[in-house]
């Protein structure tokens, strides 16, 4: 990646959540008192899979005291590129955004804050009418909800040929079985091969089921702390800045 374009990710990346100093890598915690972190993001495969950004993370809103797990910081730094790729030329929402972080510390109210950010943007950028935030934020609100349509149709898609095929297989074999135990002593040792493998399909069975359905359960999370924090910040923007 392009230095200039790294810097545009990391600089999204620090909107919502903070970085550890000592090995830059992203944590799942509020990024000033302006916002709160999400729980995870990542545009890595689903474990087995070629399925984009559907990994096995853990729904938390608060990082352990060891720091994000693996899949969280992929889902916190794929939320960050799928942001990124919306972004446009010129000042908008995070303009704004990284110049109400940056007055966070002034001692200054929330709605001060938010209307002395808004006189920084605009004389930063030339930008008169709020719409440009407004309009942005929710550009990034439509590229996010995109997104969740395509991860939930990778899961449906995963859920289909992982577990749906082994639970074929499963009721297959089971009436493979009724057959086999009608008829004489010599099958006995193909019906004992079967209920054997259908001993372990139930095991990959459940295994599977989790991974799958905890991996869906922290996207949503993730997805939902996103989407909550641009839309608390469109709510202040129409409050504070009229």
């Amino acid at each position: 990646m392009p230095e200039q374009e790294k810097s545009i990710g990391r600089k999204i990346l620090s909107f919502f959540v903070k970085e550890d100093p000592d090995n830059g890598s992203a944590s799942a915690q509020p990024n000033a008192p302006v916002i709160a972190g999400p729980a995870a993001a990542t545009g890595a495969s689903l474990p087995g899979t070629s399925v984009p950004g559907t990994g096995t993370p853990n729904a938390v809103n608060q990082t352990p005291a060891g720091g994000p797990s693996s899949s969280e910081t992929k889902f916190i730094e794929h939320f960050a590129a799928v942001l990124e790729k919306t972004n446009p030329q010129g000042p908008d929402y995070f303009e704004f955004r990284e110049t109400l972080r940056n007055l966070s510390n002034l001692g200054l109210g929330e709605e001060k804050q938010y209307q002395a950010a808004w006189a920084s943007f605009k004389a930063m950028g030339g930008v008169t009418d709020v719409g440009v935030l407004t309009n942005t934020a929710n550009q990034y609100l439509s590229a996010l909800n995109a997104d969740r349509e395509s991860f939930r149709k990778s899961v449906n898609d995963a859920l289909a040929e992982r577990v749906g095929g082994l639970q074929n297989e499963q009721k297959q074999l089971q009436t493979v079985n009724e057959n086999l135990a009608k008829q004489i002593l010599e099958l006995q040792n193909k019906i004992n091969a079967n209920n054997e493998r259908l001993g372990k399909i139930g095991a990959e069975i459940d295994e599977q089921s989790q991974k799958i359905n905890q991996n869906r359960q922290t996207y949503e999370v993730t997805y939902n702390t996103f989407v909550e924090q641009i839309k608390a910040d469109l709510t202040k923007i129409a409050n504070y800045l009229k």
